[in-house]
Order: structure tokens, then sequence, then C-alpha cells
């Protein structure tokens, strides 16, 4: 991290972020777009330090932990807070309690006697239409997803941490963006929920045995429409959003801008890595089942090939792929708010997730 004797001019610039959940998926991609800007300062809150990039002062602190939340941040005057940061926990009612309390410890740390903050930006996802993990997808909502859709009845840890956010807006005076990704496709390692490194290891690991690889989820999701969100492209949303006045205290899907099915990306995937593609059976062939086991076999590739030396169950995620490949209908997102406000950055699905395989492959995390 960076150790700059003179962190005063740092700190004095016009543009202070402070980023909860820097080592994930979106919290890393993030910072690395308001580094390439040239005039952010840049905080970092995670549980570990992340390495290897001296744009980012780390601030180590369990953030469910109020009191020393408050002590950490105490120096830290952001003009800008972004949320990227989730614990999964049992039961949706404690989904709620611990991450409603992540963003409930950071504002009121912020904006503890005065706030020097300007906009809040926070994370959530399609589970804002599809409903939590215990029962996911289980409603058909209209597609594609609009932002005015109403929230559905029962527990989800959106809602709650959106209240929070809204409640603490309302106090202090800060505007507010919420961003509602599908699919996120980008690099992190260690990440909770991580479809394209997920499906990197597979297909390596499919190609070590001489397996075919053979799509897990469901008829629907097979050959129906949907779409994804490169990790690049939601860090430039979020940038976008907290510096944008018309986008101020507005929701947003954020999506690439292009739609497939996963009948042709899975044959693309398959030729990437030189593997054979397997029969679809119609049906969905889960890969927490595909993987169970291969814990060995993916040990091995380490070894033979030099790679970091990652546990699978580190890089992979079954079951948040399964989840969401398993959807029984068509997933997609509108994003005509974001267009209409300005918002026309576009990304290549495909393109998001060979970009991603390349810089696994470069920081030898698969062969």
């Amino acid at each position: 991290m960076e150790q700059a004797s003179d962190r005063k001019g740092f700190a004095m610039l016009e543009k202070r972020a402070l980023i909860v959940g820097v080592t994930g998926i979106v919290g890393n991609n993030l910072a690395r777009r308001l580094a390439d800007e040239g005039d952010w300062a840049i905080w970092g809150v995670s549980r570990r330090r992340p390495r290897g990039f001296s744009a980012v002062t780390s601030l180590e602190v369990d953030v469910l932990d109020a009191a020393a939340t408050r002590e950490a941040l105490a120096a830290v005057a952001p003009t800008h807070v972004f949320f990227g940061a989730w614990v999964r926990t049992p039961t949706e009612t404690e989904n709620c309690r611990v991450n409603g309390a992540i963003v409930k410890n950071v504002l009121d740390a912020v904006t503890a006697g005065g706030s020097s903050v300007r906009h809040v930006a926070l994370v959530t996802g399609t589970k804002h239409y599809l409903g939590p993990f215990e029962s996911y997808a289980q409603n058909h909502p209209e597609t594609p997803f609009r932002e005015d859709q109403p929230r559905l009845p029962g527990e989800n840890f959106y809602y709650v941490q959106e209240d929070v956010v809204f409640e603490h807006a309302a106090r202090s005076g800060f505007g507010w963006s919420v961003h509602r990704p599908h699919t996120i496709v980008g690099y992190a390692v260690g990440n909770l929920m991580n479809l394209g490194v997920t499906l990197a290891t597979y297909a390596s690991i499919c190609k070590a045995t001489g397996r075919p690889l053979l799509f897990p989820g469901s008829n629907a999701q097979y050959t129906g429409l949907t779409d994804v969100t490169d990790a690049r492209l939601l860090a430039r949303h979020l940038l976008w959003a907290a510096t944008t006045p018309a986008a101020r205290d507005e929701a947003f899907n954020v999506v690439n801008g292009d739609v497939f099915r996963w009948q042709r990306l899975w044959s693309a995937i398959a030729r990437y890595f030189e593997v054979e593609v397997a029969p679809y059976p119609g049906e969905g062939t889960p890969l927490a089942r595909q993987l169970e086991g291969a814990g060995a076999a993916w040990e091995r590739l380490v070894a033979e090939h030099r790679l970091q030396p990652n546990a699978l169950e580190h890089l992979a995620s079954p079951w948040h792929t399964d989840a969401d490949l398993g959807r029984p209908f068509e997933c997609l997102n509108d994003m005509s708010k974001s267009r209409r406000l300005g918002f026309s950055v576009y990304e290549d699905s495909e393109r998001s997730f060979f970009d991603l395989f390349d810089r696994l492959r470069q920081e030898r995390i698969i062969p």
C-alpha cells in the first residue's frame, strides 16, 4: 500500500473515495478505475490487506464491529463512499441483520459530528427482482427487469441496505445511487460469487482430465437470452453516477448492453480452452456435482503448471454458478434509464469472459 511520507496532499484531493470491500470483484475494479482517473484519493476497507496496489490506502477493519469501524475511519473524510461488500449467512433474516449493519456502521462512522460525504453508492444486484437465496427465482417477474418494479414481499438484505442509505442520506444531505448488476464477470480471487473464475477452473479441469464441457444449468438459461455485467463497466458506472448530477438519488440496472445465449457462448468457451462440448441433456447437471472431489485434480494442475497455490474452493463458487445458470426463465435487465441520463458505455460479453481468462492465465491462476 502507499507509503508516501507526505499524506497531506493526498488527503486534500477534492475527490476522496472510501471503498468498502476493496479486495472483492467490485471494489478491486473500482479502485483501479479511480486510480486511472488520477485525481482521486482512495481508501480501501477490507478484512485483509490488498496486495500489489499502491494507489490505495488500506484500512483493515471488520466493519461489523461498530466501535472498530468508528476508530478506523476517524481520520478519513471521504467525499464519496462505495459499498461493494457483503457477508453470506445461513438465513435471510441473518443476512438482513449483518449486511444492514455493514452499511450502517460505516455511514455512522463517516457522518459522525458532521459529514464531508457528497455521494454514497450501493452495489446490490438482480436478487432485487428474483428474491434472496432462500426463495431465489421462485417468483417469475416481468422481464426485462426495470428499476421501478416494486419490491418483492418478504425479507431481502438488499432492501435493508437501501433503507439504511436512504435514512442516512435524508439525515446528512448526501446524494445516493443504487447499482443492480446482473452476474458480474471480472478479475478477483477468493470472491464469494464469481462465475467467470468458476468456469475457468472447471474448463481447466475438464481439459486436464479429458472430460467434455457440460453446461450445468437449465434449458431456459441454455437456450434463452441473458446478459451479464463486466466488472470494468460496473466500475465506470459507479464513477459516472457518483459524479453526474442527473444520476443523483437514482437506482440503476447495470449490464453490458448486449444479450447472448449460453448455447453459443458455451461452445466459444470450449474452443478457448480447447475442450469438447458435451451434448446438452435437456436439464441441468449442477457444477457442485460435476466438481465434487475435483480438489485433487486441481492440485495436480497447480503443481504441474506451477500456478499460484490457490485451493479450488478459494477460486470456484459452484453454488453461485448453479443458482445463476439454473434459473427456469430468461433474465434480462433494462438499461434505458442509464442511457437516457448519459451513460453510454458498452462491453462485449464474450470479450468480458475471454479478457478475464487471459488475465487469469497471465497471473498464473489457471494453466
